[in-house]
């Protein structure tokens, strides 16, 4: 079961796979996700559903760049069948960031992944010069 298309905050992908995108100041939308990404500096609250943290302080890049490339991984593989969202103090940011890498995975060329998610998420996902650079030499990690 996945979400509904061109349901707000919701991305679709190159694939058709579709992953909510949201900011966990917002409060709780409608609808409980699968599987939640969360993008933060400290620890996220507890949840029903599986999740995975990547510890992410706000405005700037994620702690372990290994961890944040393997969920991401996580996410897309999981977006296949389940409901899954990613999700960060504010939802424009490291989310942003996050789906860009999501985006480049699900085939998104680098160079072009920050504006896919600006044009199909939010007009203002990515917000600092080095999450920026971040998703466009994503790839160019192992």
């Amino acid at each position: 079961m996945t979400w509904a298309g061109g349901e707000a905050g919701v991305l679709r992908l190159p694939s058709g796979r579709l992953i909510r995108g949201r900011g966990l100041r917002d409060g709780e939308p409608d609808g409980s996700p699968q599987f939640g990404l969360y993008l933060l500096g400290k620890q996220p609250p507890e949840f029903a559903w599986d999740k995975v943290w990547v510890r992410w302080p706000d405005f700037r890049l994620p702690s372990d760049r290994d961890a944040a490339r393997a969920a991401f991984s996580t996410a897309l593989r999981r977006a296949g069948g389940e409901r899954v969202e990613v999700a960060c103090g504010g939802g424009r940011g490291r989310t942003g960031t996050a789906l860009a890498c999501i985006a480049i995975l699900d085939g998104v060329p680098a160079d072009e992944a920050v504006a896919y998610v600006r044009r199909h998420y939010h007009p203002h996902a990515v917000e600092t010069p080095w999450q920026k650079r971040y998703v466009r030499t994503f790839n160019s990690r192992p």
